[in-house]
C-alpha cells in the first residue's frame, strides 16, 4: 500500500510539474533543497577501504533535474543496480528507490545534514528470516572528487550496527 501511495504521489507531482512547464513556469526542482545531493552527480570509480575496485557508478540529473539517477555496475559479473533519488517538497525529505538485478527493492527516506555535508537515508526491511532490519545509508561529501557511501544495518533495534557496504567514490578523470 505504501508503494502504491508513493507511486501515486510521484505521478501526481510529475503531472503537476508538466502542467506548470506547459504554462511556461520555472523549473519546480530548481530550489536549494533539490540541489543538496548534486555533489554525487558524475562518473565514479568505486573502491573499498583497501583500494580494491568494487565497480563503477554513473550518477546523473534527469527529468528536468528533479531526479538524481544512479547506474551502478558491480565488478561482480551480472550484478548491477539503479536508484532514483529525489527531494519531496511535500514531506521535506529525500527519497531513494533502489532496485538491483536480484529484484530486491529498497525504499529509503532521509535528509541532508549540512554540518556533516551528508545525505543520510534510513529504511526498515525484512531479512530472509523475516527479521526486521534497520538500514542507514549515508553519503558524505569529502571533496568535489570524493564521496564516501556507508550502508549500515542493525537487527537489534539500532543498538549495534554492522557496515555492509563502504564505497569510496572517486570521480573519473575526463
Amino acid at each position: 500500500m505504501r508503494l502504491l501511495l508513493s507511486i501515486a504521489l510521484f505521478f501526481l507531482m510529475s503531472f503537476h510539474s508538466l502542467q506548470g512547464y506547459g504554462q511556461g513556469s520555472n523549473n519546480a526542482c530548481n530550489t536549494p533543497e533539490h540541489r543538496q545531493f548534486d555533489f554525487w552527480v558524475g562518473d565514479w570509480n568505486v573502491l573499498d577501504a583497501n583500494g580494491t575496485q568494487l565497480g563503477t557508478s554513473k550518477v546523473e540529473l534527469i527529468l528536468n533535474d528533479c531526479v538524481i539517477f544512479e547506474n551502478w555496475t558491480s565488478n561482480n559479473p551480472g550484478y548491477a543496480g539503479k536508484s532514483f533519488n529525489y527531494y519531496n517538497p511535500f514531506t521535506a525529505k529525500w527519497n531513494q528507490k533502489w532496485i538491483d538485478t536480484n529484484g530486491l527493492p529498497i525504499e529509503f527516506e532521509g535528509s541532508f545534514d549540512p554540518e556533516a555535508q551528508a545525505l543520510i537515508y534510513s529504511a526498515t526491511t525484512l531479512n530472509q528470516n523475516g527479521q526486521l532490519v534497520q538500514n542507514k545509508l549515508s553519503f558524505y561529501k569529502k571533496s568535489e572528487d570524493y564521496v564516501n557511501q556507508v550502508w549500515e544495518q542493525s537487527t537489534d533495534a539500532g543498538n549495534t550496527w554492522r557496515v555492509v557496504f563502504d564505497g569510496h567514490y572517486y570521480r573519473k578523470s575526463d
